[in-house]
């Protein structure tokens, strides 16, 4: 018998999280929602291959895309990418973002994504994705390029003339 005492284990995790406003052609604020996202597979790839710097590690963060589908958000397979893609939607992170700073005890990663007045104009906007697809295109994707996936609840209709925002962090939380 060992008088060795096991150490207590480290636990790391990563939590999604975000907001997105939907403002009018006055700059008022319409709609306004939270959510939760689910990291896929290609995301803990992500995180994990780019902090150790291996090499061939997933690429940075460049957008979002949009889309209506109401599939449940998943690791790999179907919920793990856009299902019904709104033409147009994928749009590149604003420009001061990413950034990063300490929130309580966690490292906060923040993504900002902006779609102006005619752009991704769509009833029923029910899931969002963050991607690293590079150059951006406009298609759907695939889980491949998929790092984090959200379905929302209620739905945002965009109408012609609003601007959306969305705001998406990821909490990089050690124990």
């Amino acid at each position: 018998m060992s008088d060795l005492i096991r150490p207590t284990l480290a636990v790391a995790r990563i939590v999604g999280h975000g907001t997105w406003e939907l403002w009018d052609e006055n700059g008022c604020l319409k709609d306004r929602g939270d959510f939760a996202n689910l990291i896929t597979q290609v995301g803990d790839q992500y995180y994990g291959e780019r902090a150790a710097g291996i090499g061939g590690a997933p690429g940075q963060v460049t957008g979002m895309r949009l889309g209506t589908g109401s599939t449940a958000a998943s690791k790999t397979g179907a919920g793990a990418a856009i299902v019904t893609y709104i033409s147009g939607s994928s749009v590149a992170i604003d420009g001061s973002y990413p950034q990063s700073a300490l929130s309580g005890g966690s490292r906060r990663i923040t993504w900002r994504t902006t779609w102006n007045p005619g752009v991704a104009t769509a009833t029923g906007i029910n899931e969002v994705v963050l991607t690293n697809e590079s150059p951006l295109t406009d298609v759907a994707g695939s889980a491949a390029n998929t790092i984090a996936r959200v379905v929302l609840s209620p739905v945002i209709n965009k109408g012609a003339s609003d601007t959306l925002t969305i705001t998406w962090n990821h909490d990089l939380l050690g124990s």
